[in-house]
């Protein structure tokens, strides 16, 4: 590219300066440009051209549609080899896991550091001669210890039913041998819910309750004379309860405690052994399982390839400023024997799946527009505009310092402490911010745990934190005395996030080429907010008064404002103008949610402030506990609703301005390593 030099005019170096700005801002507001890439090569080099795009990671490779001559791709042979290592190492993996020590504490809740083994580039015969050798020096060892467990918790439960078929029979001092039916006697065992039938049917028994107060149940003995063997068998409301074995219950009981013992040691010792196991050899099998299942993915591409007699044809997408460079190394992993095809996507309609390209300091708030939708291919990335007003409106709703602080202070030490986890480093990132800017919220709305310096520091309720005068305006902002101003502020705030929409949604207009969208979209809201709004100023809340030429200015783009809403949408253009009204109002949740903070704060503070007075000496030690627990709870609750209302000004109010969504997430067919670590 060439960069402008001093002995450049000033009107090329300006032209060059429009241009990458231009070229800028496209790249930052618009998602990524993509390009169709369509690959024809001979199967020879199939394997190696694979292979490079996966280390590569830099297409995304989609399905080629069949056509006349061209079907649908066949997996190797190798891919189901690798499917049963994947599966027999998965599958260990599973055993050792559930044996594995329960470990407490933060770091073990967010994950254990990972280690990456690293490895050689090598063949596939030698990967799955190194998963072959891992799976005979573990496999049949895990496997039948696995078997054993199973067993032995097997026959620990039958022991464990037959105790409590004994701890019943013990409640009578008989022999177990005696039960049964012999030449004169049938002596049965067994629960009944009801002791009527067995009454009436004149049957010798022995009961003792074992149910609970609301389940009457008892342990039964049944006395009778073969003779009876009928009515025994046809009682109502008995289970009868079989029980083998010769001597006293107490002491069969006690001999069945006793295996259950020597059972419960063996298979402990057994777990003891699979957890050591899993503790030594876990990396080992991570990262075999890992190289498996890389060359496996390797395989498994081939299903979305288009295949003739002699080629493959492969179709996806790359991005456009990767084209060089996936077309070198298309170029060397064929020799040469390609034709390899890229079309740079047009923005209308455009199919394109979605790459976002946002600052650093943005990108975790990508996660918040995917909880919506990721944009389409010819939409605006409004992730900059989300980031920038989510933390503005988080802000002034919580709107505390100390609150604030705490969130700083907690989001740093995530960000620093637990650097091995990306899911808490991106999010303790965006704690960050949100403690900042709500530090900043807190110093100018005067919050600072509530009252809490006036109250417990300054001994003065009505003193402010400070006082300062900036360009005439007195800091800070007292919001619970004064919330017209705060809600002055958010109505100010709302009306322009809600112009950033229509703004966006006239830029994106223009890069669709659809400038009738523009003149009926957004022109028409521009002119009514302008024209009406200088004439509500002017008549309802007396804040100015027009000039003539004003006020026929005003009128006049009220009326167009107007007529261009009804002529899109008919009678219902009415609903719409109601619609955007209640859309600006929304925004008075910013004041609502403050107040909330600051109230409860305040209540909070009061409460412990009374607290020696209603429990004294006790009291003064209760105070900083209540203090402390209170305003966490407060934290939480607040933070959440500031949280989740912020994000709904934003799916509702804003994105309805511009944004549709629907975009199709870029995925590209590339390596992903998580245990491993490829070096030369």
């Amino acid at each position: 590219m060439h960069l402008p030099s001093k002995s450049d005019s000033a009107e090329m170096r300006k032209k060059w300066q429009m241009r990458y700005s231009k070229s800028y801002c496209d790249a930052m507001l618009l998602p990524s440009e993509m390009s169709s890439v369509t690959i024809l090569t001979h199967k020879g080099t199939g394997d190696e051209l694979v292979a490079t795009l996966h280390k590569s990671g830099l297409m995304a490779i989609e399905k080629t549609s069949e056509n006349e001559g061209v079907f649908e791709g066949s997996v190797p042979d190798d891919a189901g080899v690798l499917a049963t290592y994947d599966l027999r190492l998965s599958r260990i993996l599973e055993i050792l896991k559930a044996y594995e020590p329960k470990q407490k504490g933060i770091r073990h809740m967010l994950g254990r550091k990972i280690e990456k083994k690293r490895v050689k580039p090598r063949t596939l015969a030698e990967k799955i001669a190194e998963a072959e050798h891992l799976l005979d020096e573990v496999e049949a060892t895990v496997l039948d210890t696995e078997r054993r467990i199973n067993e032995l918790q097997e026959e620990r439960e039958a022991l464990e039913e037959k105790k409590r078929k004994l701890e019943l029979l013990s409640l009578f001092p008989i022999d177990v041998a005696w039960l049964g039916k012999s030449r004169y006697v049938i002596l049965k065992f067994g629960i009944a819910t009801d002791l009527s039938p067995i009454k009436d049917a004149g049957i010798d028994f022995y009961a003792r309750p074992v149910g609970g107060k609301k389940e009457k149940q008892w342990a039964v003995l049944l006395v009778s004379h073969v003779s009876q063997e009928e009515k025994l068998g046809a009682l109502k409301h008995f289970e009868e309860i079989p029980i083998e074995g010769k001597g006293p219950p107490a002491q069969l009981l006690r001999d069945t405690e006793r295996q259950m013992e020597t059972l419960t040691r063996e298979m402990e010792s057994m777990k003891r052994e699979l957890a050591e196991v899993y503790r030594k050899r876990r990396h080992d099998i991570l990262s075999v399982r890992e190289e498996i299942r890389i060359e496996k993915q390797e395989k498994d591409i081939y299903r979305n390839f288009g295949e003739t007699r002699y080629t493959f044809v492969i179709q996806g997408w790359c991005l456009t400023e990767h084209e060089k460079q996936l077309k070198t190394l298309i170029e060397h992993a064929t020799g040469g024997d390609n034709v390899t095809l890229c079309r740079r996507v047009p923005r209308n309609p455009g199919d394109a799946p979605i790459h976002l390209k946002n600052p650093r300091w943005a990108r975790p708030f990508e996660t918040f527009l995917e909880l919506f939708s990721l944009p389409k291919y010819n939409e605006v990335n409004p992730t900059l505009f989300l980031g920038i007003s989510f933390i503005i409106f988080f802000a002034i709703m919580l709107g505390d310092m100390g609150y604030g602080t705490v969130i700083f202070l907690l989001s740093l030490v995530g960000y620093f402490k637990f650097k091995e986890s990306e899911f808490i480093r991106s999010w303790s990132f965006i704690g960050i911010l949100l403690g900042l800017a709500t530090m900043v919220a807190g110093f100018l709305f005067n919050g600072f745990f509530g009252d809490f310096v006036p109250r417990f520091i300054y001994g003065n309720t009505e003193q402010m934190l400070y006082h300062m005068e900036i360009f005439g305006f007195t800091l800070p902002i007292d919001a619970l005395h004064k919330p017209v101003i705060i809600l002055a502020i958010a109505l100010i705030l709302g009306l322009a996030h809600l112009n950033m929409g229509f703004a966006v949604g006239m830029y994106q207009n223009v890069k669709r080429r659809n400038f009738r969208g523009i003149v009926e979209e957004q022109i028409p809201w521009f002119l009514l907010q302008i024209g009406g709004g200088m004439l509500i100023g002017e008549t309802l809340l007396e804040l100015w008064t027009l000039g003539s030429t004003a006020q026929i200015i005003a009128i006049v783009f009220t009326i167009i404002g107007i007529i261009f809403l009804f002529k899109r949408k008919g009678p219902l253009g009415f609903f719409e103008i109601t619609g955007y009204m209640g859309d600006w109002l929304s925004y008075a949740r910013l004041l609502a949610l403050g107040l909330a903070t600051a109230g409860m704060a305040l209540a909070f503070n009061i409460v412990a402030q009374l607290l020696p007075d209603i429990v004294p000496y006790i009291g003064v030690v209760l105070m900083p506990i209540v203090l402390v627990v209170a305003h966490f709870a407060n934290l939480l609750l607040q933070a959440l609703g500031a949280g989740v209302h912020a994000l709904r000004l934003q799916y509702v109010e804003f994105f309805n301005r511009f944004y549709e969504g629907g975009g199709k997430k870029f995925v590209p067919f590339q390596i992903v390593r998580k245990f491993t670590e490829e070096i030369k």
